[in-house]
């Protein structure tokens, strides 16, 4: 559940988030070359997806190429304009709840402090959140010190190899499934796996491929493995008890968003790279 730090960043991004709304929402209309600008949702789909009257957003820091918060407490991200165009869609106020680890975004979605979430979908996160197709792939690659005997992805799966990643992440969740030898060691945040890598004399440090760059290029001696170990899919999800009407409406705004252009604008607005626009889902 969001801490007491969290609660408070929340509340700074509720006040700002009409502002972050209104940026966002002006630079799509001013942007789009896409078919056409996302269409308002049908009658009903307010009290669907945002039943007290506002659409309550998860937004999860733990995930750069998604969100961020900057000096000023203003949070703003891919997954901002998602949430930002949902909310003018249905009609009704927008209200984020800030989040550090994708942890906490489920327990905050399951628990219904929240009507929406950006998730990346996963079996272990699939009891109590329905997920649309997702809107956006990112890959997880594997980060090592330059003398590390480790020059390619399966060589990491070995007895003795220690991996650090951030608790309850897709990467975490995954590798927890796959990796038979190697041993898991997991930070609270992904922001803190790095860190705590370099910290705690872990061999390997796994995480979203950009973030991951932007540390090897801040931090000396360090290297990423060629490739990727997996593909994470981001989509948006909500509470399964909302129904498969609710659920409906957020797939059909999700597929609206990528056809028209929006999630591409968005990516590029943000500095995004490396990201894929997922396919249209049939």
């Amino acid at each position: 559940m969001p801490s007491s730090i969290t609660r408070r960043s929340a509340a700074l991004s509720c006040a700002l988030a009409p502002v972050a709304a209104v940026m966002a929402l002006a630079a799509f209309t001013a942007c789009s070359t896409g078919p056409g600008p996302v269409p308002l949702l049908p009658a009903g789909a307010a009290a669907a997806l945002a039943p007290r009257g506002r659409l309550r957003a998860c937004i999860n820091l733990g995930n750069p190429i998604l969100a961020n918060r900057d000096a000023a407490g203003v949070v703003s991200g891919v997954s901002v304009d998602l949430a930002t165009l949902l909310a003018q869609r249905l009609g009704v106020p927008l209200e984020l709840v800030v989040v550090e680890a994708a942890l906490q975004s489920v327990d905050s979605v399951k628990a219904d402090q929240a009507d929406i979430g950006f998730f990346a979908i996963d079996p272990r996160r699939s009891d109590g959140i329905g997920f649309s197709a997702p809107y956006v792939l990112i890959e997880g690659a594997y980060l090592v010190r330059n003398d590390s005997p480790l020059t390619d992805n399966a060589q990491v799966d070995r007895t003795g190899t220690r991996v650090m990643v951030g608790r309850g992440s897709a990467y975490d969740l995954y590798l927890s499934r796959e990796l038979k030898a190697a041993r898991l060691m997991r930070t609270p945040t992904s922001q803190a796996v790095v860190e705590r890598f370099l910290a705690e004399g872990a061999d390997v440090a796994a995480g979203v491929r950009q973030q991951l760059e932007a540390d090897a290029a801040r931090l000396p001696g360090l290297r990423l493995l060629p490739g990727r170990f997996m593909v994470i899919e981001q989509a948006m999800g909500l509470p399964l008890a909302r129904g498969a009407a609710a659920m409906a409406l957020l797939a059909g705004f999700v597929e609206q968003a990528k056809a028209s252009g929006f999630v591409a604008q968005s990516l590029a607005r943000h500095g995004i790279r490396g990201a894929i626009i997922a396919p249209a889902s049939h």
